[in-house]
């Protein structure tokens, strides 16, 4: 759960007037990718038939992806790039065109840098469930409504299935390295758990072994903001008219998750008790500039996600679970013996470095030993967005092991 767009990525600061012009008016049922709109760089796979852990299947499973760079003839400089819960395949590239926000890694993703496209094949797939071009809620089932509430169960290591089938559909039999943050960094640790074979590196960026109560607490209530919104209606909202969807209960969990993915020190710095306006909040119609930003930034998001997908991909986090049906959670880390890359951050609130150093003392193929690779920083947990030189050397450090 991070603010990964490339607006909501930048430090915070006071809302502009015509940053709210920009979210003014009704917002739509749904900020989800539809067919007919435009592609954009979007590449589509089909899976075909698809069966949930927990039970349920899909008749089609479509994968939204985009690439960058060029597959060599031997096929083994392709890197799977894995995007965290509000993220999806634009990883590199401006807003417009079918993409409503900028790449998520411009810094650390293209020619010359980190990740670098003129060296390596890089292919990042919207995660199953999600809602910019994969098959999830707000995807059209075979009676010709949307899935909504119908969506199976999804947990992540469906979601990893999903990209080995997504894998073999394109035509990649090993990557070269899978790298994930945040969810994605879950995703990348069910690859080596699941499909050791067929990646060579990994690398997990701010992401636990197993989601904690004290997580699953902070998604259960954000779940819990979206139904009670009386427009989620159960989940079927979709042919409502723009304004009447649940966007509210949206832009409020968008806003509960904000608290723990920055930190205290940074709010309080740029904020500290300031007025957006010179109207005061003490009683006299104005607001706190920090009640203004959360606002501006939860009600950008309703036009860019959905309601369904971000119940879908939260209750899929919370799945998350190394050790769930294994021996133990120790068992599977020291199963891990490719050369792994484990990043944590020190200001993290919400998987906090705890969960990486647990990590980075059980994987034997750890490149930094048994601790994880530090990242000092006031931006808590969406920093392995936004500290682009320290993660582009850490992932440089990864791909010449």
């Amino acid at each position: 759960m991070d603010w990964q767009d490339s607006a909501d990525n930048l430090p915070s600061g006071f809302i502009t007037d015509e940053q709210v012009r920009s979210v003014a008016g009704k917002p739509p049922v749904t900020g989800a990718w539809r067919d007919g709109d435009a592609p954009g760089n979007r590449q589509f796979a089909n899976l075909g038939p698809f069966d949930f852990e927990c039970g349920g299947s899909l008749p089609h499973v479509r994968i939204a992806y985009e690439t960058w760079g060029t597959l060599n003839e031997a096929k083994d400089n392709a890197v799977l790039v894995l995007h965290a819960l509000t993220g999806d395949s634009h990883v590199v590239g401006p807003a417009g065109g079918g993409h409503t926000t900028a790449g998520w890694w411009n810094e650390v993703v293209g020619s010359g840098l980190a990740i670098d496209t003129d060296k390596w094949f890089v292919v990042a797939p919207n995660v199953l469930g999600g809602c910019q071009g994969s098959s999830g809620p707000a995807s059209l089932a075979p009676d010709g409504y949307e899935w909504g509430s119908r969506f199976p169960y999804t947990t992540i290591r469906d979601q990893a299935r999903a990209q080995a089938q997504f894998s073999d559909v394109i035509g990649i039999d090993k990557w070269a390295a899978v790298i994930g943050g945040s969810m994605g960094g879950m995703h990348a640790l069910e690859w080596g758990a699941m499909f050791p074979e067929r990646v060579e590196r990994l690398a997990v960026l701010a992401a636990p072994p197993a989601t904690s109560a004290d997580e699953i607490a902070l998604n259960t209530v954000q779940i819990e903001a979206i139904m009670l919104d009386p427009a989620f209606r159960a989940g079927h909202y979709y042919e409502a008219r723009d304004g009447e969807g649940p966007f509210r209960g949206l832009a409020l969990a968008r806003r509960i998750s904000f608290q723990n993915f920055r930190t205290p020190s940074e709010l309080n710095e740029r904020f500290d008790r300031s007025s957006q306006s010179d109207i005061s909040p003490l009683g006299k119609g104005g607001r706190f500039a920090v009640a203004s930003y959360l606002d501006f930034h939860g009600n950008k998001f309703t036009r860019r996600f959905d309601a369904n997908s971000y119940v879908t991909l939260v209750e899929a986090m919370n799945s998350h679970d190394l050790g769930r049906n294994r021996e133990s959670i120790e068992s599977v880390l020291e199963s891990i013996t490719i050369p792994t890359l484990i990043i944590g951050i020190d200001s993290d609130r919400f998987f906090p470095l705890a969960g990486q150093k647990r990590l980075a003392a059980h994987i034997p193929g750890n490149i930094n030993g048994d601790e994880p690779a530090l990242l000092e920083s006031d931006f808590g947990h969406d920093a392995f967005l936004i500290e682009s030189e320290f993660v582009g050397a850490q992932i440089s450090r990864l791909l010449a092991s």
